[in-house]
């Protein structure tokens, strides 16, 4: 099992039992944003380099906006594709290996950050190959189906694939003397691991569901007809906001999305371009303007340039001249802090916080340290914003007031939670978050929405206190309502991963309920727990359900592709386990799902997950196909065989069961029983 299951597996757990483990257990919470905190995300990072027939590829990401960038390498030329703005990761890779870059290659015009090609362009003399359709306005070699790039020993055979975007395209990479052999697709974000690109995004340019019926065809009639073995390198991994329900696994093939990818398992059109438009997250605002700047050509960036100083001033305080974005930690945040200044911490998601709360255009100023300033303003030319900057140091010299709000504990804030004064308590996370799992009883206001929602739900008077997974998004949602003159508004310290480490009880949807109606003279004052779990099917109880009942539940199996395809039972399909847990039309229906696997664990676990966040009934089988196939299709395999003089009986008896998979016991005698194939264990 790898690593990152076992984490998936580990968390699942701390979700359903953390009502009853104490600060010892160090059970936390992880998300995207909490994930992307760590010096590296900032900084493109090599994922690895995958070699082939006569040359290599370079897979870089940048964690902060989930983009995967790539360098095709052969015979000493490189070609970049789809470089990040700041470009340097790729001149000082070519410097040092002595490579000549020849040329830039783009898949679309990107929206949710501003591309390289022209930084590349000046600094290399390269060319920049785009689509014919993209409607691009700087110099460009134009591609269109068929077309051709060729690098030292390595060919890019050009698709267009419209879906994402009218002018999508892919690229077939082989070697030059087989070209008719290809080893791998770069596809930009008309086809993810585990997802597709969301056709949303054009600004009413295009139809949302035309380009979804258009990825469907890209789909249908080029990309599934291409070899299984072919590797799928994207533009994007998980947390992307180009698509939903992205995996963080850097690259496939496209016989494993052909099982695992929920979205291309849809054999009908509308199906198709049902599922790509629901639940789709809600795009940053500064997406359209990127991918207007990257059609245009970006202006080209001084990165040695000092960052601006924003002389001190009570006009920075004035929340319809300055939008003030305070760099540093929620805890030097809430120590003292410009007032109506918000919070996004350097070490995190800044380029998408940025461009998801700050309108376009606004006069935009950094407050922090002289180092994070300028990495700040460095990261900030990647989504296309510019800024001055101001040190705390500034501003208290020259005498002007700071803003101040409390971090409660866990702790301390479960006591204010019991008692007749107690605080609105309001979760800034997305609604699917919220469900899962909480706190209390709190009121869900999502971050993105919650400038327009609190003057309507909140009362300015009353005690606030923002609560998220980790206090990142609770301290920028601090400055959101100080803006909008909140000023008794508070965070909770660590955010939700702290309250469990500190053993305090957390709820589902349903406990909520059971907690607001026990009795009010309780002596406890920890709410009744209710541990939603799955139930467990027998293998016979199963085999009567598919006897009796065909059609009226799910079967869901968990298993790698490979142990699947070789046993499973009629009816069900296979998943992948990360998409199980994390796709929402897992949680939808009333007919019961019911999850298989191997020996029931990872199926219990799963289920512990998704029993958390759905009333639909959630069931697995109890040890798994293993049991499955030893207490019924083994035994209905074994007959009893007449042998000549074999006793009074005339029978001989079946030699002892090895486990599914294994060899058997003793040397089976003839006549051999019927072969079975395994259960995949």
């Amino acid at each position: 099992m790898n690593k990152r299951l076992n984490i998936a597996i580990f968390l699942s757990f701390a979700f359903i039992l953390s009502p009853i483990w104490n600060s010892a257990s160090g059970a936390s919470i992880k998300d995207t944003e909490s994930a992307t905190h760590g010096d590296e995300a900032a900084s493109y990072q090599i994922v690895n380099t995958y070699q082939y027939p006569g040359y290599r590829l370079v897979q870089f990401n940048l964690g902060v906006l989930s983009h995967y960038s790539y360098m095709l390498i052969s015979g000493g030329q490189a070609l970049v594709v789809d470089p990040g703005r700041d470009v340097s990761v790729y001149l000082d890779l070519a410097k040092k290996e002595n490579l000549k870059i020849k040329g830039v290659f783009l898949t679309h015009n990107h929206a949710d950050f501003v591309a390289g090609h022209l930084e590349l362009a000046k600094a290399t003399g390269c060319p920049i190959y785009a689509s014919a359709k993209s409607g691009d306005q700087f110099p460009h070699q134009s591609l269109k189906e068929g077309s051709k790039i060729e690098v030292g020993d390595a060919v890019v055979k050009i698709l267009e694939t419209p879906g994402h975007t009218p002018d999508g395209l892919c690229g077939v990479v082989a070697p030059k003397k087989q070209p008719d052999k290809p080893n791998l697709i770069l596809t930009g974000d008309v086809l993810f691991i585990g997802s597709v690109g969301r056709p949303d995004l054009m600004g009413g340019t295009a139809s949302a569901a035309s380009l979804a019926s258009q990825s469907y065809d890209t789909w249908t009639q080029k990309l599934s007809k291409l070899p299984d073995n072919l590797n799928i390198f994207p533009a994007h991994g998980a947390g992307s906001l180009c698509g939903a329900h992205l995996s963080d696994e850097p690259t496939s093939t496209l016989g494993a999305q052909k099982i695992a990818n929920p979205y291309v398992k849809h054999k009908t059109r509308g199906e198709y371009i049902a599922a790509v438009l629901e639940g789709l997250p809600e795009a940053p605002q500064y997406f359209k303007h990127n991918a207007t700047l990257n059609q245009k050509g970006p202006e080209l960036i001084n990165w040695q340039e000092k960052p601006v100083e924003k002389k001190p001033g009570k006009d920075l305080t004035d929340p319809r001249a300055f939008y003030v974005v305070d760099i540093r930690n929620a805890k030097e945040y809430a120590a003292g802090h410009i007032p109506n200044s918000v919070n996004i911490a350097v070490r995190g998601r800044l380029e998408t916080w940025v461009g998801i709360m700050v309108p376009w255009g606004s006069n935009l100023v950094f407050c922090g340290n002289p180092k994070d300033l300028k990495e700040a303003v460095h990261r900030m030319h990647r989504v296309g914003y510019r800024a001055e900057v101001i040190t705390p140091e500034a501003w208290k010299k020259a005498g002007l007031p700071l803003a101040k709000n409390d971090l409660i504990s866990p702790r301390e804030l479960y006591a204010q939670m019991q008692t007749p004064d107690s605080p609105v308590v309001v979760d800034v996370r997305l609604p699917t978050e919220w469900m899962g799992l909480r706190i209390g009883t709190v009121v869900n206001l999502p971050l993105t929405h919650l400038a327009e929602l609190a003057p309507a739900k909140l009362d300015q008077e009353q005690r606030v206190v923002t609560v998220c997974n980790s206090a990142f998004r609770s301290s920028l949602a601090v400055g959101i309502l100080e803006r909008l003159n909140f000023r008794k508004v508070a965070s909770l310290d660590g955010g939700s991963e702290a309250w469990i480490a500190a053993g305090l009880p957390t709820f589902g949807p349903e406990a909520r309920q059971a907690a607001a109606t026990a009795p009010a003279a309780s002596p406890a004052p920890v709410p009744k727990r209710d541990l939603k779990l799955p139930e467990r099917l027998s293998p016979a109880a199963l085999n009567r359900l598919m006897l009796d009942l065909p059609n009226t539940f799910e079967l869901v199996d968990i298993r790698p592709p490979d142990a699947f395809n070789d046993y499973h039972l009629p009816g069900s399909r296979n998943a992948d386990i990360d998409d199980v847990m994390k796709n929402p039309a897992y949680l939808a229906g009333s007919v019961p799902l019911i999850l298989l696997d191997r020996d029931g664990s990872l199926a219990m676990a799963v289920g512990g997950i998704l029993s958390q966040k759905t009333p639909r009934p959630i069931k697995v089988l109890h040890g798994g196909l293993d049991a499955y196939w030893t207490e019924l299709e083994l035994k209905g395999a074994v007959r009893e065989t007449p042998i000549p003089g074999a006793g009074p009986t005339g029978v001989q008896q079946p030699p002892a069961a090895a486990p599914p998979g294994g060899p058997p016991a003793t040397p089976p005698p003839a006549p051999a029983p019927p072969k079975k194939k395994s259960a995949g264990c």
